[in-house]
């Protein structure tokens, strides 16, 4: 599409995301750049690098505004947007106090640290989607823990499970990337200054105590030296918003198929008119689910660049800096509209454990089939699985049920009674608790919203 989703009167409602639109805005853009210039000349004040009324000067640019369309110009001049900026600026300060703005500094400095504060907010606002779907997930686990439904591999029916498990199944790879964003931010959430080169010459025997100052100062890491070609953080931040996104998908393409009329065992949401058909009143696409998986996908593509931009000469990089530029923001994005979803999904998903049980009952037993095949183990021997085999391939041929064929066939003191899917549940009860047990340690929920 020719225009950026949240910009789009159309589109905006389902691949826009103006919260983090906001984050990346022009306007939220320069009151970071502001602030990580602030902060510069308060600590070398502090540091007796230059006079504190110029640190004083400097600190009223916080609603400065600038010439846009210049700022445009000489962006274009420059390739980048700090020079024509800082040239804006020292004008408004004026001689007096213009030259003791940016400092040592670099534009790099400037616009990674930057950066790390947008990520800062943005984290924060993922983070915050991440626990509201997990919560939603932890109950929808908890009201199905023992509800039985088909267990599937390769698409096809194979052992019978609970949709609880399946739940938890949905929430255990997202608790774990719950666990990685808190490791995550001590690397990514990191000042930078260096200077032209990294070594902040400029700043003579100053130079650490100002990085770690600034640091201080915004509330970010101090690096072990400046990260300008060093872009792992970035790339690893790019893995993690990929994965998250990829796990949301996970549960999107099972809604999908769980919501197929051949199945009907769930819907998005018991709302009529959601995902009509402009030709098929009796259509309800799966849209959130949709959307998920082509925000994932998209992610997955676009986490190649990430990795690309990695690839930086020497002490500055020529191109790698720009693609992070096309690249970061989007995948950011696409996360949060992933997550937006994923959260309409926790809380809005109609299930039907009657379908459920209905499409265990139309399998006639052939979901009981390793369970014959152990309970006649002690009788038959290695047979056992083959005559199984066999009568099950009766069973489908026929139409009849895999236990009355097999009672045909073998005459053993089994409690046929007890052979049935619900009772052949394994450990779901115990992995969905554990789950839930751990869900409830990351998301500090209340004892009376634990596992019973």
């Amino acid at each position: 599409m020719p225009f950026l989703p949240h910009e789009s009167r159309v589109w905006s409602g389902v691949f826009g995301d103006p919260a983090l639109a906001e984050i990346f805005s022009e306007e939220n853009w320069l009151k970071r750049v502001l602030e990580v210039e602030i902060a510069l000349a308060r600590v070398e004040a502090r540091l007796g690098l230059i006079p504190p009324e110029a640190a004083q000067a400097i600190g009223q640019l916080a609603g400065f505004t600038p010439d846009w369309e210049r700022l445009a110009r000489q962006t274009e001049r420059d390739g980048v947007p700090i020079a024509g900026l800082v040239a804006q600026l020292q004008a408004h300060l004026g001689p007096e106090y213009g030259r003791y703005l940016h400092l040592g500094a670099t534009t790099q400095d400037i616009l990674d640290t930057a950066l790390v504060l947008q990520l800062r907010a943005a984290l924060e606002l993922l983070e915050g989607r991440l626990r509201e779907s997990l919560q939603g997930l932890a109950r929808l686990a908890r009201q199905h823990l023992e509800i039985p439904m088909p267990g599937r591999t390769h698409g096809q029916q194979a052992l019978p499970i609970t949709f609880g498990y399946k739940v938890a199944g949905w929430m255990a790879p997202l608790l774990r990337h719950l666990e990685r964003l808190q490791a995550l931010r001590e690397r990514v959430l990191v000042v930078q200054m260096g200077g032209a080169v990294g070594t902040l010459a400029a700043l003579g025997p100053h130079g650490v105590a100002v990085m770690e100052g600034l640091a201080q100062a915004l509330g970010l890491k101090a690096p072990l030296l400046p990260w300008h070609t060093a872009r792992d953080g970035l790339a690893e931040l790019a893995g993690w918003l990929s994965m998250l996104s990829g796990s949301l998908a996970k549960m999107a393409q099972d809604v999908i198929l769980l919501a197929q009329n051949e199945v009907g065992e769930v819907h998005e949401s018991l709302e009529p008119d959601r995902g009509g058909s402009s030709t098929l009143p009796q259509k309800s696409n799966p849209i959130k689910s949709e959307v998920i998986i082509a925000a994932a996908r998209a992610n997955a593509a676009l986490l190649a660049a990430m990795h690309q931009a990695l690839i930086a000469e020497h002490e500055r990089a020529t191109h790698a800096w720009q693609l992070e530029w096309l690249t970061l923001p989007q995948m950011l994005a696409h996360t949060g509209v992933a997550l937006n979803q994923a959260v309409f999904l926790s809380q809005n998903l109609a299930v039907h454990p009657e379908r459920m049980r209905a499409n265990l009952a139309a399998s006639r037993g052939l979901l009981l089939a390793e369970a014959l095949s152990f309970a006649l183990l002690e009788h038959l021997g290695t047979q056992a699985k083959a005559l199984v085999r066999e009568a099950a391939q009766v069973a489908l041929a026929e139409g009849r049920h895999l236990l009355e064929v097999v009672q045909e066939r073998v005459q053993a003191p089994l409690d046929w009674a007890a052979l049935r899917e619900e009772a052949y549940l394994g450990s779901s009860r115990v992995f969905t608790e554990r789950v839930l047990e751990e869900a409830n340690r990351l998301l500090g929920q209340p004892a009376e919203e634990g596992v019973r």
